[in-house]
């Protein structure tokens, strides 16, 4: 058996052409072979054949920023691994060492469309530590992933105030200054080390904290910044241009103020969760017309969950919302398909229909971004992880 499906005269939307058209798919090996009209000059004799000439076929849908396997359906302390708060500063912990691939809501998530993830701490802490990539199928989360550091977390604004001021954290200015002392030892810390070369007698002693920031000094890892106000924002942005480091903008609640500014920034942005009440001061913009203006600006965006504060399985339809509000339909898909991707640095994999990436794909009854299509097939790596039941 060569391991081939053929997915045969669906209505492709691949994420790079704006307008969908009619055609064969075939993978191989976990891999898109070939999109063609129709499939010619090729040994297909051994392929599962899925005749998809009545549903709509779209990568599968990614998730920029989530705590998906982290915080699910387990109840009280044993169900949330999410946040750290014995410390405010946990940059040496990662995502893959809490991640439980049987918790009941990937599974969910996976039968919705939702194929690639990136899940990791929560914002309770000026810095997290380390986001997970990985696939929405499987038992053992090393094989499930396929990045597994992808961002540096950190956190601007009411968390790290409210988790931390009775202890070392009080102000918005206290965790500017945390953050920048974080950065500013690991760059002594690296040239110490540099400076000893090869004698271990004169190397620093072992910090892991510091050691889990090396990647982000030498631009090999982005910060994940949780940030909602305008002004967290623009600190984030600050920061990283002291540091000369990556940066990804998550939540962005009052983009919308600052979008002409954002865009000339060039930083990806993430928005969400927008579905539910604004909880605390610093959501009152929150709102699901932010990404289409935000995008109408000129920035690249992806919508996200925020999961479990919005169910993973949503996803789709908080793009459909954001559509409802005014966003571009194409910008829709993108900001849960390759703008997602993109966000997390897992583009050349997944995100897009196109040869040589990964075989994730949603073939649905219409548009998944609205509420009454029926998901009928998640295709995860070549692999039908679901197919609904015939009635």
């Amino acid at each position: 058996m060569r391991d081939m499906l053929l997915i045969k005269q669906g209505l492709i939307h691949d994420a790079v052409h704006r307008n969908p058209y009619r055609g064969d798919i075939l993978t191989e090996k976990g891999k898109i072979l070939e999109i063609a009209p129709i499939m010619r000059n090729r040994n297909t004799e051994e392929a599962v054949v899925l005749d998809a000439s009545n549903l709509q076929v779209y990568p599968g849908f990614v998730e920029a920023h989530c705590h998906l396997g982290l915080d699910g359906y387990g109840i009280g302390f044993e169900g949330a691994d999410y946040n750290e708060t014995t410390d405010s500063v946990t940059p040496q912990l990662s995502a893959i060492d809490g991640l439980n691939p049987q918790d009941e809501s990937i599974r969910i998530a996976m039968e919705s469309g939702v194929t690639c993830v990136a899940a990791g701490p929560g914002s309770s802490n000026v810095l997290g530590g380390t986001f997970t990539v990985y696939k929405t199928a499987g038992k053992r989360i090393d094989d499930m992933v396929i990045k597994k550091k992808a961002a540096m977390k950190c956190a601007f604004g009411e968390n790290p105030k409210i988790c931390y001021k009775d202890r070392d954290n009080y102000s918005r200015m206290g965790t500017a200054s945390k953050l920048r002392i974080m950065l500013e030892r690991t760059r002594e810390y690296m040239a110490r080390k540099k400076a000893a070369g090869e004698d271990i007698l004169k190397c620093p002693p072992y910090d892991p904290k510091l050691e889990a920031l090396i990647p982000v000094l030498k631009g090999e890892l982005p910060l994940k910044a949780h940030v909602h106000q305008a002004n967290d924002i623009y600190t984030a942005i600050r920061i990283a241009r002291e540091f000369h480091v990556g940066l990804a903008l998550d939540h962005c609640t009052d983009g919308s103020l600052i979008a002409e500014d954002l865009a000339k920034e060039g930083y990806p942005v993430a928005v969400g969760p927008s579905f539910g009440h604004a909880t605390k001061f610093e959501l009152k913009n929150m709102s699901f017309v932010t990404p289409g203006e935000l995008a109408r600006a000129g920035c690249r965006v992806s919508v996200i969950t925020d999961s479990p504060v919005v169910p993973q399985q949503y996803l789709a339809l908080c793009a459909g919302l954001a559509v409802k509000s005014g966003m571009d339909e194409f910008d829709a898909l993108k900001a849960i398909t390759i703008h997602a991707a993109q966000h997390i640095g897992v583009e050349e994999r997944v995100g897009s229909l196109e040869a040589g990436k990964d075989a994730d794909l949603v073939l649905a009854s219409g548009n998944p971004m609205v509420s009454d299509t029926r998901i009928e097939y998640v295709i995860i790596d070549g692999r039908i992880t679901f197919a609904r039941k015939k009635e």
